[in-house]
């Protein structure tokens, strides 16, 4: 594995975790030349849907993109970082489970949704916000009343 740092090709593992799921080994590393610490993840190397976004175009799966929105969601609320991979994962696992060739964009929204409003209300709320696209205050205090009414 190259080092971030110098660019060195050896470096060696100090410690191996599987996640959770047991679908991905998070590994470690120190560079043998510079000393630098760094981190990798070891995933199986799956064929993911293609995403259909709204307004018809096609895009590859990009693992990242979901995480970075669960980061903004998220972000200065006590939700550690284990959990928002988690949520990536069990969206990542639907997908695969399905076993289509396509999926919405829309689809992907509703499963992360589904998750955020169990992980955390604001971060539901947050990531709705910009998800759902509401056109004005009134359809936001709707979601919020609704999200109220559901205990959450």
């Amino acid at each position: 594995m190259r080092c971030p740092s110098c660019a060195h090709l050896e470096s060696r593992v100090t410690d191996s975790r599987t996640s959770a799921t047991g679908d991905s080994i998070r590994r470690r590393r120190e560079c043998e030349t510079c000393g630098e610490r760094f981190t990798t993840y070891e995933r199986l190397d799956r064929t993911m849907p293609l995403l259909v976004k709204k307004d018809g175009r096609r895009e590859a799966w990009d693992r990242e993109k979901l995480i970075a929105g669960l980061r903004t969601a998220c972000q200065k609320l006590p939700v550690p970082l284990a959990e928002v991979e988690r949520v990536a994962d069990e969206v990542e696992q639907v997908l695969l489970e399905s076993s289509e060739k396509e999926v919405t964009t829309h689809r992907i929204g509703e499963e992360v949704m589904k998750r955020l409003s169990n992980l955390d209300p604001v971060a539901y709320v947050r990531f709705a916000s910009v998800y759902r696209s509401f056109r004005d205050v009134q359809e936001f205090v709707l979601e919020l009343e609704r999200l109220k009414k559901e205990g959450a």
